[in-house]
């Protein structure tokens, strides 16, 4: 049967069912026909009333059985069809002959089977139960013509089964429109389904995060990737990343993607973002966010992040993907071929470079001596600039070399930043209160104090050089995470960084500054990696400093964990 074995199982389904309500309305049919005999016996004639009552209760029987097997036979669907429609037909024409004034009435029943005939069964079997009504009607009337019985004219018949064939085409080409949409539904459902199934496995097992949210940033989904990375729970959505303290760096590199990218744009995509989500600590209330969050609160990751816009019908429903990748391996396998590089590099700079470097000055301070002319004395000068410039270069990729052995004596920030600061006010000539110092910290940390000294003067030497130079223009403090580390943050009230130097930040010889090397923050943060600390520049949200939650940058040195905390942990090991 071509008919049936072409139908996918959702469209056999869809026919059982199609049928099952055609078995349901034949019995209400056949109840209507019986309470119609009860209280209106006028169309029907005396000799026929016995064969109508009786034609009536046997069609309420059929039609029961019918119901039954449509429900518990659930096989031979077409044969199925062609008896129910064969009764129908049957019956409806025995109670046409059966009664005399109403037969005009009883036509109309015809479009029940015939209709049922057209959803449910080929064209070809539809066209022909027309053609038997047709052709019953026609051969009805005349014989009520040739017996003198009044009826049905014979042209009024033809019309019936005229109207009875266009019925049964259109319906008929309705019903196979909608199947043929319907197996075309399910075949995209089916690809559809695979195609998510496929989706969900490269998601789950991708490496990078895939994080959902909306324009606000509040978070729809997140692939196992992204739950890793971030710390969240399995589940944990429905808040927005500014709402939690340890996201808010991730919330605000959205918030410039989004700026940066405009409304206008509906994929656009900007340049990648550099972050690094820290621990923290609830501060008593806690928020909406943070309460929804119950992930780890002591997780620390680097993380490179990238935008992309979902194309969507209205803003109500836009949605964003956030790629995130943890770097902290890739910058470390960098970091091993630069300084493979830079150990190359500088096992020649001291006879190659620096050998004419000092020739070239020595010679440079002799012709000053000689020569007075205003020209002649700035072409010296910019020879010498250029010479100090270069040397100073070479000085900071030698000391690369020299910070192999650092001091792992206790050091305590207190002390230690205070004579800093005097010593930098002095030096630079700035006025005490330019640099605030603020919490330094009671517990030591392991630095060795000359590496720590010059990573601190390098960061106070760039906030003095975009910082606005009032009272307090430039911070430098301490605190503590969630997890007990100590960090000390360096920050200025200047313009920022942004995202596009955030990139190159810590590259050797990138620099924005025409005087600059590119080897200050490369050096430093290789200092702050030799003695076990981290060096980073961060995006927070700052509630205190420069203005109420406002969105701020800041150097922030992650030191080891404190010789304080691992003693107390070690006494909390030893108690329990």
């Amino acid at each position: 049967m071509p008919f049936w074995s072409g139908l996918s199982a959702e469209s056999r389904e869809t026919f059982w069912r199609s049928l099952q309500a055609l078995s349901a309305t034949r019995i209400v049919i056949s109840l209507v026909l019986l309470a119609y005999l009860m209280f209106d016996r006028r169309d029907v004639p005396t000799a026929g009333l016995y064969l109508y009552t009786e034609t009536c209760i046997a069609y309420l029987v059929m039609a029961g059985a019918f119901a039954l097997a449509c429900l518990y036979v659930r096989t031979r669907f077409l044969a199925q069809v062609v008896i129910q429609i064969a009764v129908d037909i049957a019956v409806i024409s025995v109670l046409y002959m059966a009664g005399e004034e109403g037969r005009g009435s009883l036509v109309i029943l015809y479009l029940f089977p015939l209709a049922g005939a057209a959803i449910l069964a080929p064209r070809v079997l539809a066209l022909f139960s027309a053609a038997l009504v047709t052709l019953f009607l026609l051969l009805a009337s005349l014989y009520q013509v040739f017996m003198g019985i009044g009826g049905m004219p014979i042209t009024q018949a033809g019309l019936y089964g005229g109207a009875f064939f266009a019925i049964v085409l259109v319906v008929s080409h309705l019903a196979g429109k909608l199947i043929r949409q319907e197996e075309l539904a399910t075949r995209h459902g089916a690809d559809l389904q695979i195609q998510l199934a496929i989706n969900q496995i490269v998601i789950a097992d991708v490496a990078d995060g895939i994080l959902v949210v909306d324009r606000a940033g509040r978070i729809f989904a997140g692939n196992p990737a992204a739950q890793r990375m971030l710390g969240l729970a399995n589940g944990d959505s429905g808040f927005a990343l500014s709402e939690v303290a340890a996201l808010e760096p991730v919330a605000f590199a959205f918030s410039e993607w989004q700026q940066q990218v405009g409304p206008a744009s509906p994929s656009g995509a900007a340049r990648a973002a550099f972050v690094t989500v820290k621990p923290y600590r609830d501060s008593g209330g806690g928020t909406a966010g943070t309460a929804a969050w119950s992930g780890r609160r002591d997780l620390a990751a680097h993380l490179k992040l990238r935008f992309a816009r979902v194309d969507t019908v209205d803003e109500a429903s836009e949605r964003c993907v956030i790629f995130l990748q943890d770097v902290t391996a890739i910058e470390n396998q960098a970091q091993e071929l630069k300084l493979a590089s830079m150990g190359r590099l500088t096992a020649s700079i001291a006879h190659e470079v620096r050998n004419p470097l000092s020739a070239i000055g020595h010679a440079t301070a002799l012709l000053a001596e000689d020569l007075h002319e205003p020209g002649q004395a700035r072409l010296l000068k910019i020879v010498g600039d250029n010479v100090t410039r270069v040397n100073r270069m070479v000085e900071d990729i030698l000391q690369l070399s020299r910070k192999v052995q650092p001091n792992g004596a206790p050091l305590l920030l207190g002390p230690f930043l205070n004579e800093l600061k005097t010593e930098f006010d002095e030096t630079q000539g700035v006025a005490d209160d330019i640099v605030w110092l603020g919490n330094t910290g009671a517990v030591p940390v392991r630095f060795d104090a000359l590496h720590l000294r010059e990573v601190v003067i390098n960061l106070l030497t760039n906030a003095l050089r975009y910082a606005s130079g009032g009272v307090g223009s430039i911070r430098v403090y301490v605190v503590t995470d969630a997890a007990g580390g100590m960090e000390l943050h360096v920050q200025d009230d200047g313009p920022g960084i942004t995202p596009e130097v955030r990139a190159h930040l810590f590259e050797p010889f990138y620099t924005t500054s025409s005087k600059g090397t590119g080897l200050g923050l490369y050096l430093a943060r290789e200092l702050c990696l030799n003695n076990a600390a981290m060096l980073d520049y961060e995006y927070r949200f700052d509630a205190s400093g420069f203005g109420v939650r406002a969105a701020s940058g800041r150097f922030v040195i992650s030191f080891a964990q404190p010789l304080g905390a691992r003693g107390a942990t070690a006494n909390r090991k030893a108690t329990t």
